[in-house]
């Protein structure tokens, strides 16, 4: 990929661009075997290739720059501001909304948050497409509700420029802090979800649920978790009872319980357990739109849940943030003793720390799928299998 931001020195995001793309996937290849080495022998499968560019369908910009010339991208190390509208890790077109929401904030005269003056009201713009259906979500992270009614008169304007532009939101982060949103969200538009759709699984996102920023890797990563669910079947594992801790919007479990189903006929009960509410409101949705009806998705705690619980699933799930599953959650997975996990990983630090501690468990396939190309990111998929 040629960044004209990355070779003037303007943006370093990329920190592994100046290496080629093949030598990026070897080297995080490399040090999956590195850190997995003490849990071998285990099946290494050839590790899944992202595009090279244009595969990140949401954007997260600092607003900076002033109302009359406004700037959507980074501070740089040297306290630049860089305009990264023409990012070439995001399709083409989403330059041409870019500059339409500059026109915008033109038109609105909404004022670029000043970090060291602490005045200001307009933070990050938040942008994020369905790969399926081509429509757009955006978010506009503001200090305070001063912008609100202004942004909701000319609001139409922008909508009958891009009316790809699906559902608009006000996200409210009042604090002088480096945090991307706070809790309070205000959707501005009649339609309030994102309907994404891989696999044919439809997806419905939130402005505040997470998904993954490359979607086609993240179709790869999903059907492979099913894919070896049902080989597991096949072979004579049946899963009557599925867990998926840290469900989001449902991508994972809705994945296996929709392939279980159509190969075997028999629906398998699928327990779906996310903090967020509104991510579980999604998932019920899709569940109900793909016809599952042996589904519970619950706005809880994964590792409340887990510690709770009396009796284990046969086939249980994990998607955790990079921090890993932790000490406590381990422990009690050990004494539920499911007998299969598929342990998604985004830091594979954290999940060979948690593959030690589950001494009941051995590890029996790994992949990795570059999600964060150009970045020394990957997703690792690994299947665990009881003592």
């Amino acid at each position: 990929m040629q960044c004209a931001h990355f070779m003037a020195g303007r943006c370093q995001s990329c920190q592994w661009l100046a290496q080629p793309y093949a030598t990026q996937l070897a080297n995080k290849q490399h040090q999956l075997v590195e850190v997995l080495a003490a849990f071998a022998p285990f099946q290494l499968l050839a590790p899944i290739a992202s595009s090279e560019q244009g595969f990140r369908y949401k954007a997260k910009m600092v607003v900076l720059g002033t109302t009359d010339a406004p700037i959507l991208g980074i501070v740089n190390q040297q306290n630049e501001a860089v305009d990264l509208a023409d990012c070439p890790l995001y399709p083409e077109h989403f330059a041409d909304v870019f500059a339409a929401i500059k026109d915008f904030i033109v038109l609105a005269k909404l004022q670029p948050y000043q970090v060291q003056q602490r005045c200001g009201e307009l933070k990050f713009v938040l942008l994020s497409q369905s790969q399926h259906s081509g429509r757009f979500m955006l978010r506009f992270v503001l200090r305070s509700k001063n912008h609100l009614a202004v942004i909701q008169k000319y609001l139409p304007r922008l909508l009958a420029q891009v009316p790809a532009i699906a559902v608009v939101s006000i996200n409210l982060q009042p604090q002088p802090a480096a945090l991307l949103e706070g809790a309070e969200e205000i959707v501005l538009t009649t339609e309030r979800l994102l309907r994404e759709q891989l696999n044919q699984v439809p997806l419905y996102l939130s402005p505040q649920s997470f998904f993954q920023t490359n979607p086609s890797l993240a179709a790869a990563l999903y059907d492979t978790a099913a894919t070896w669910a049902v080989e597991l079947q096949q072979q004579g594992e049946p899963f009557e009872q599925i867990w998926d801790l840290f469900c989001g919007v449902g991508g994972f479990g809705l994945h296996l319980a929709s392939q279980l189903t159509a190969v075997t006929g028999q629906q398998p009960t699928l327990t779906g357990i996310e903090i967020a509410a509104a991510a579980i409101a999604s998932a019920e949705q899709a569940a109900s739109e793909l016809g599952l009806t042996q589904v519970r998705f619950q706005a809880l705690d994964s590792a409340a849940f887990a510690h709770a619980a009396a009796q284990a699933p046969d086939l249980l799930v994990v998607n955790p943030p990079r921090r890993g599953l932790g000490d406590a959650l381990c422990a009690d997975i050990t004494r539920l003793q499911p007998r299969f996990m598929l342990y998604s990983s985004c830091n594979v630090h954290s999940l060979a720390a948690d593959i030690a501690q589950l001494k009941s468990y051995r590890l029996v396939k790994a992949q990795l799928f570059d999600l964060f190309a150009h970045s020394s990111h990957a997703e690792v998929l690994t299947l665990l299998v009881r003592r």
